[in-house]
């Protein structure tokens, strides 16, 4: 498991597949802010109302500068059908190999009812035009997450 990233520190760079199959890399947005969540699995619950509270506030955000990516551990196909069956407009990248989620400190040890196991830590963390963390929260919740962000960056 890898150290969780602090304000100031620089965003570990990454190129990964979106729901297409293009590559994305952090370092298209450079001169732009970047929210860039983690989440355990697309097509489940929880995920899906984060993703549906990021897409509906998409341009709320962008107007305010900020673009939005969304990585998880799925494959492009599972991504795709994702963005199909919740209309989804967030820019959805695959890391099935865990790589970003490991240098974003997203993946390590969970505990659910008593059971310790190795997963996905929900987390967002916001990169400014620089590349450099301005925000990293770990284990968010998310249900309201997206509006307690878009309160906390004053948008």
């Amino acid at each position: 498991m890898s150290e969780r990233l602090q304000p100031g520190d620089p965003a570990p760079a990454f190129t990964l597949p979106d729901a297409d199959g293009n590559e994305v890399s952090l370092s298209d947005h450079k001169g732009r802010k970047v929210i860039v969540y983690f989440y355990p699995a697309a097509l489940t619950p929880g995920c899906t109302k984060q993703a549906c509270d990021f897409t509906d506030n998409l341009d709320l955000l962008a107007g305010a500068g900020y673009d939005v990516i969304g990585i998880s551990p799925d494959q492009p196909e599972k991504l795709a059908k994702f963005r199909e069956t919740e209309s989804l407009r967030v820019t959805l990248l695959a890391d099935p190999d865990k790589k970003a989620l490991d240098a974003y400190g997203a993946y390590g040890e969970k505990k659910n009812y008593g059971r310790t196991y190795m997963g996905v830590i929900r987390s967002t963390i916001v990169v400014d035009e620089e590349g450099k963390v301005e925000r990293a929260l770990y284990n968010v919740r998310a249900t309201g997450h997206v509006a307690k962000i878009i309160k906390d960056l004053g948008i």
